[in-house]
This record gives C-alpha cells, sequence and structure tokens, in this order.
C-alpha cells in the first residue's frame, strides 16, 4: 500500500479540469482497502472513492484522501439456460467490458456502448441508454464498508436503483434511513445477460438505423454497433473535448404540468412512464432556452447537444470547476424561470 501526495487530476477526470489530490492511494485489490483500514495513520480520515472520473465535476483541490479504484478482472461465473453470470472488477472501463462481452457471445449491453467511466462506477448512477440500465442487467455487487471495513455484498434491491440513482448517492441519516454515500468502496460487479437474447429497440434513432440498413431483425453485433455510431454522432469524445455525458437529468412531471407546457410549447419532447408521469427532455429545455453553443469562460454547452456541458479551453486553458457550476446554474434558472422546472445535475461536485 503507497499513499502518494500531491497528485494531479487532470487526466482522471473527463472534464480535464486541472486540480490535485492531496493523497491518492490506487486501489488494486481488496487488500489495499484492508490495509488502509488497518493503517492508524489513514483509517478515519474522511475519503473520496474515484473510479473513471467521468461522472465528476472537481472544484479545486481535493482534500480527503482520493481512493482511485483500478480493481481489473472479467470472468464467467455462472451459465444457466436463463443467463449467463459475469463478474468484472470495478476498475474496468464499462466500454471495453461492453465490447469484450460481445466478443465471448455473451450480449445484453449493447444499447449502452460507449457510456464512459469504469464498471464500478455503473451501480453508483444506474447508468443507461437506449432502453436499457444497469438494474435490467444486475446480478450483485461486492463492496468494503470505509467505516467499518466490513465486506459486503448487495443485491438488485439492497441497492435500490432508481433513475440515474441509488443507494450509494444518499447518506444514511438513521436505522431506517440506510444509505452509503461517502461510505462504501466498489470493488465487483456481476452482471445477468439473460438467455435467449432479445434486442431493446424502440428508441427512434435506433428505428432510424433499422430503416438506413433494410433491418427489422438486428443482431446484438448490429445494434452495438449503431448505438456506438450514434453516440459518436452526438456526443464530444471526452478525450478531444472534455465532458462529463449527459450534464442533467430528464425531469418528470404529472401529466398535467405536461399537458400545461404543451400548450405553450407544442413541440416539446417527451416521453410517457409506466407509472403514468411524463419525462421531458432535458436537452430540449436547455436548447428552447437558447443555451446550445453558448458558454460562459471556457465552460460551454455542446453544439450538437445542449445535454452535455465541455470545456472549450482545451489542456492548455482549461476550463474550472467554478466555471463548469456558473454555466450549470444558468442554466438552470433559464428553465426554471421558462417552465417552472428545476434541472438536478447528473455528476458529482466536489
Amino acid at each position: 500500500m503507497i499513499v502518494e501526495p500531491n497528485v494531479p487530476l487532470q487526466a482522471h477526470n473527463s472534464f480535464g479540469i486541472v486540480a490535485r489530490a492531496q493523497h491518492l492511494l490506487r486501489v488494486r485489490s481488496e487488500a489495499d482497502v484492508r490495509a488502509l483500514l488497518a493503517d492508524a495513520r489513514w483509517r478515519d480520515v474522511p475519503k473520496f472513492v474515484l473510479g473513471g472520473g467521468s461522472n465528476v465535476v472537481i472544484t479545486g483541490d481535493i482534500k480527503p484522501l482520493v481512493l482511485k479504484v483500478e480493481i481489473m478482472g472479467r470472468r464467467l461465473v455462472e451459465e444457466t439456460p436463463r443467463a449467463w453470470i459475469v463478474e468484472v472488477g470495478a476498475g474496468e472501463l464499462w466500454h471495453d467490458t461492453v465490447a469484450w462481452l460481445m466478443d465471448q457471445g455473451w450480449p445484453g449491453l449493447e444499447n449502452m456502448a460507449l457510456i464512459p467511466g469504469t464498471v464500478g462506477g455503473a451501480p453508483v448512477q444506474n447508468i443507461g441508454a437506449y432502453g436499457v440500465e444497469l438494474q435490467d442487467r444486475f446480478e450483485s455487487l461486492d463492496g468494503i464498508d470505509l467505516v467499518t471495513g466490513q465486506a459486503f455484498t448487495l443485491d438488485a434491491a439492497q441497492c435500490a436503483f432508481g433513475y440515474r440513482d441509488s443507494v450509494f448517492k444518499h447518506v444514511g441519516r438513521g436505522t431506517n434511513d440506510f444509505g452509503l454515500a461517502g461510505r462504501a468502496l466498489i470493488t465487483r460487479v456481476r452482471l445477468r445477460l439473460p438467455r435467449p437474447w432479445k434486442p431493446v429497440l424502440g428508441y427512434l434513432d435506433l428505428e432510424r438505423k433499422m430503416e438506413e440498413a433494410g433491418v427489422r431483425d438486428p443482431s446484438p453485433r448490429q445494434i452495438f454497433d449503431w448505438v456506438c455510431a450514434i453516440r459518436q454522432a452526438k456526443l464530444p469524445d471526452w478525450r478531444v473535448l472534455g465532458n462529463a455525458g449527459s450534464f442533467f437529468k430528464n425531469p418528470t412531471v404529472t401529466p398535467e404540468q405536461c399537458a400545461d407546457i404543451i400548450a405553450r410549447d407544442p413541440k416539446v419532447v417527451h416521453y410517457p412512464l409506466p407509472d403514468g408521469s411524463i419525462k421531458l427532455a432535458a436537452g430540449w429545455l436547455i436548447d428552447a432556452c437558447g443555451w446550445k453553443g453558448k458558454s460562459m469562460g471556457n465552460a460551454g454547452v455542446y453544439e450538437r447537444q445542449a445535454l452535455v456541458l465541455v470545456n472549450r479551453g482545451g489542456a492548455a486553458h482549461p476550463a474550472t470547476g467554478g466555471e463548469v457550476m456558473t454555466l450549470a446554474k444558468a442554466i438552470q434558472t433559464s428553465v426554471y424561470e421558462r417552465f417552472g422546472i428545476r434541472l438536478e445535475p447528473e455528476p458529482v461536485v466536489v
């Protein structure tokens, strides 16, 4: 176990924001965490878990001890007539894992191709795209409680998955309010890939790809390739133009609220949900307020997708976390003033 001092973090966050960790530990096994918690110098200090840095806005140097999760490995745990169960280390890149599973002939995650970040971050955010969320392909995960040092395993119900939400984003405030924000480090995730495989279609972009290709019964590989092409056309590569993907959650409203908005803005993009509520496209709301392509300092709104905030300063003059959050708050104000809706950011702000 080696705790490194004064570590630059620009390469460890997809926005490319310049900041430093006062101290950082590269966690490559569960033993590293156990050794840390057994060391009186580090056991009780505040800690911050960092995966791929694709869902974080860093607003200054990080004073808590940064635990950089780099636990690797992928293996088939079990194969049954109904599913493949695959275990993946939390430090593995998500998209690389999706591509690897495709190569093994174990489909089911193709709709979530090209999502940045690591496998360990996927349950925290309950990542999803094109009709599939992690909770739809989740078996269980292992982790370590950074307060007690105890190892634990959680199933889907215990993770309390919601829309871009989980138990890992909430702070426990009592015996009846269970939350793991700030105290859990995920080490391994097990995925359940259903058999027989069935395509998840229905999104307009995928329907267009099917029409263009003249294919009505696509294979997993075709859907994988289509999703990659769609995302590459709409979203910037964070290695070229720093960003954290979709910056705001799509808000949900009541049918009455939606009808009121439609009466004023008939073109608003909306989707009915099974519970009767209506999901609105946050990108459309932001675009309607005139933000697409606009900048504040070196932070800007991507010209192809208003839901994505970007670092326009590049590596030489990168946006600061303060600039990103100033822009985000200005967008929130505009959307609230026009539509009466409060947009909620997706990334963690530190």
